[in-house]
């Protein structure tokens, strides 16, 4: 006859090789969900307010020992309105707070704007950076979207108290 002391101990043991098991099996990789944007891509403006036209690279790179999945942008010629900045350059840092915690991003520019951004991947080819909300700040959302070979990306805002997002800029090329 079995007694209950020994189906209590049956479930701690199976529990415990549950865990046990977790514990032996690899770290999920967390720069796996973004590996198709690493490498050097053109950029070519195709739309978006700013009303600008401008051509150049961006690369995805993992550093500081794949801590971190740094995009370094390079612009090679420009042409916009005089309110927009053709000597614009910027930092996009990708990184993990803790193991196992999602990804965040922080963007950083030589106007001086540091946005934070959530980070997801809605599929394989995907990537999405969401800026944290604020009742009186605009949002922020960036968009790297792989299909076929052809990387496309759009900044994009939305304003307090809208629904919509409107394109600020958005480009297209392909690794380069």
């Amino acid at each position: 006859m079995i007694t209950r002391e020994l189906l209590v101990a049956a479930a701690l043991l199976t529990l415990n090789l549950g865990q046990g098991d977790q514990a032996l099996s690899a770290p999920v990789d967390p720069w796996r969900s973004l590996s198709f944007l690493e490498g050097t891509w053109e950029a070519r403006t195709q739309a978006g307010s700013a009303g600008a036209q401008v051509d150049g690279t961006y690369t995805f790179k993992l550093e500081l020992k794949h801590h971190v999945l740094a995009r370094h942008s390079a612009p090679a010629a420009c042409k916009g309105p005089e309110a927009f900045n053709c000597e614009h350059s910027d930092l996009l840092y990708v990184y993990q707070d803790a193991v196992g915690q999602p990804l965040k991003a922080i963007y950083m520019d030589n106007e001086g704007h540091v946005i934070h951004y959530a980070v997801s991947t809605p599929n394989s080819t995907t990537a999405i950076f969401v800026s944290e909300s604020s009742p009186s700040s605009p949002r922020f959302q960036l968009i790297y979207e792989l299909k076929g070979a052809v990387m496309s990306g759009k900044f994009q805002m939305r304003m307090p108290g809208k629904a919509d997002w409107k394109s600020y800029l958005e480009w297209s090329g392909t690794k380069k």
